[in-house]
């Protein structure tokens, strides 16, 4: 089965709608969604998003503060261009529906977050992504351009590869044609061409066993840029957010905000100490690599696997205004935060690198295109500033939705793409061989290549991660796709990556901490 459009959005996040709400206005579009349009690692953005909004804050401050956070590998070009887009993108989301909190005064109620020098954090309650993705579901659901493919997996995108042409990385003639696609449905495989294609499928948390990202974040997008020969860098900084709530029965990891310590919330240890000053000046306010290492560290010292967020001074009143769904959820396992400790531990969260892109989201590969997680664009160098991804995902969305509507629209494509051949293959009798390889990996990821590395246990996890890459792709040379078998093959694809990336910086910098080099001063 094969559909043409003018554009493929894969992905339906903010950076995924937002594109496609703009080239719509230009042509057809398809999104893919690989369960339902809501489910995406931005309704699960709490905090809220970063922009200059009003005096004493300004441009200057905020690209100080992301290059600083950044630990000098930042794009300073790409930051200040960001940055100083970000007021229009937001109001662009005003336009569109979303709402943020405003005070009595009628002003934006603006939040600060670890690392921020400034109140910049635009945000609705504690939930603010979900009530973007609200805002921006409404709008595409009715728009007639759009068609919305739900319960799709992306497994591959199209090059020149499936005409039988010779394709290597760094060959600069690339070209992405659209994607296959499996309706998890009724398991075909649908051939899916476009003029233009955005990759927007969000993180890689589930390359970790605890992760605070949602179960559809398996690298899919990297995977599958990575297998075309595309570009990816920096997959050695991955994120681990310091203040997942510890409740080991549950997965993915609930989220604690990290601007209910911007409110006040204090990190103490299991006496009810306070500990975050022996590692960082700013406290339980240092940006999130210094303060997950922190935990790290205290944990491994105790001998424990969580410490504590003290939040009982802050009022119930404010509680209850800023951090409803916080307050609810603790609650619901036995906690009340206006009078108890909240457990936390470190969970990964967000991936730093990603798929290489210019200031216009173009990639590599020619009319692919990618914004938000998946996507590496220089703006958060070695370590990304608290709520700049939301801001990264609509800046970028935007430029991509402009670029690609100028350049691609006159594209051709080839009208000799094969179909997909799943001949000789079957369905799957043992899943139990998928389900432990998943669980492998997870395990080997997080013990070895999470928050504290060092040259020896990426060594083991380089030859582990290798033996479950070829036991993974003999199992899907031999068996009919399915979105289980696809995401480990992503998962495998990914971890390869990280596990690469990391073995080859030879020093400690921002998210990438190796013990063999540490920094000589402090955990920063």
């Amino acid at each position: 089965m094969e559909e043409r459009y003018d554009f493929l959005v894969i992905g339906s996040g903010a950076a995924g709608i937002t594109f496609a709400l703009e080239a719509a206005n230009h042509g057809k579009v398809c999104i893919i969604s690989k369960t339902n349009l809501e489910e995406c690692n931005t309704k699960y953005a709490q905090g809220g998003i970063a922009a200059v909004t009003y005096s004493p804050d300004d441009f200057e401050k905020h690209v100080k503060d992301t290059l600083i956070c950044g630990d000098g590998l930042c794009n300073e070009e790409i930051v200040r261009l960001a940055i100083s887009e970000a007021p229009a993108a937001i109001q662009r989301l005003i336009d569109l529906g979303t709402n943020f909190d405003k005070d009595q005064n009628g002003k934006y109620d603006l939040a600060r977050e670890g690392g921020h020098s400034e109140n910049r954090i635009l945000h609705h309650k504690d939930v603010t992504g979900a009530e973007i993705e609200r805002a921006l579901i409404a709008r595409v659901r009715k728009n007639p351009n759009i068609t919305i493919l739900e319960n799709h997996f992306a497994i591959d995108i199209i090059t020149q590869h499936h005409l039988g042409m010779l394709v290597k990385r760094y060959y600069n003639n690339i070209e992405c044609y659209g994607a296959y696609v499996l309706d998890t449905a009724t398991g075909k495989v649908k051939t899916i061409l476009a003029k233009a294609t955005l990759m927007a499928t969000g993180g890689t948390g589930n390359v970790y066993h605890t992760t605070t990202n949602p179960v559809v974040a398996t690298g899919d997008g990297v995977a599958m840029v990575s297998r075309a020969k595309g570009i990816i860098e920096d997959m050695e900084f991955v994120q681990f957010h310091p203040t997942a709530l510890y409740s080991p029965s549950e997965r993915p990891e609930f989220l604690i905000t990290e601007a209910l310590r911007g409110f006040g919330a204090i990190l103490k240890d299991q006496n009810g100490n306070e500990f975050m000053q022996k590692y960082d000046p700013r406290g339980s306010l240092a940006p999130r690599d210094i303060v997950a290492r922190a935990i790290d560290s205290e944990m491994k010292i105790a001998g424990i696997d969580y410490v504590y967020l003290d939040a009982r001074h802050i009022s119930y009143e404010q509680l209850i205004i800023h951090f409803p769904n916080i307050y609810k959820k603790c609650m619901s396992i036995g906690i009340d935060m206006t009078k108890d400790y909240i457990p936390v531990a470190p969970a990964a969260h967000f991936s730093c690198g990603g798929i290489k892109v210019d200031k216009n989201g173009l990639s590599w590969i020619k009319n692919l295109y990618a914004a938000g997680e998946v996507a590496c664009t220089g703006l958060h160098g070695a370590n990304r500033l608290a709520s700049n991804s939301l801001m990264e995902a609509v800046v970028f969305s935007h430029r991509a939705a402009i670029h690609a509507t100028e350049n691609c629209l006159s594209n051709s494509i080839p009208e000799n793409i094969p179909a997909w051949n799943d001949e000789g293959t079957t369905s799957p009798e043992e899943m139990v061989l998928i389900t432990q390889s998943m669980r492998e990996l997870q395990q080997i990821m997080t013990n070895y290549v999470a928050i504290v590395r060092s040259d020896l246990r990426l060594q083991r996890a380089e030859k582990r991660v290798n033996l479950i890459m070829e036991e993974t792709q003999a199992l899907y040379k031999k068996l009919k796709v399915s979105r289980i078998l696809c995401e480990l093959r992503n998962l495998t694809e990914v971890s390869y990556l990280i596990i690469k990336s990391a073995s080859q910086r030879k020093t400690s910098v921002g998210l990438h901490y190796n013990v063999d080099y540490p920094k000589k001063k402090s955990l920063s």
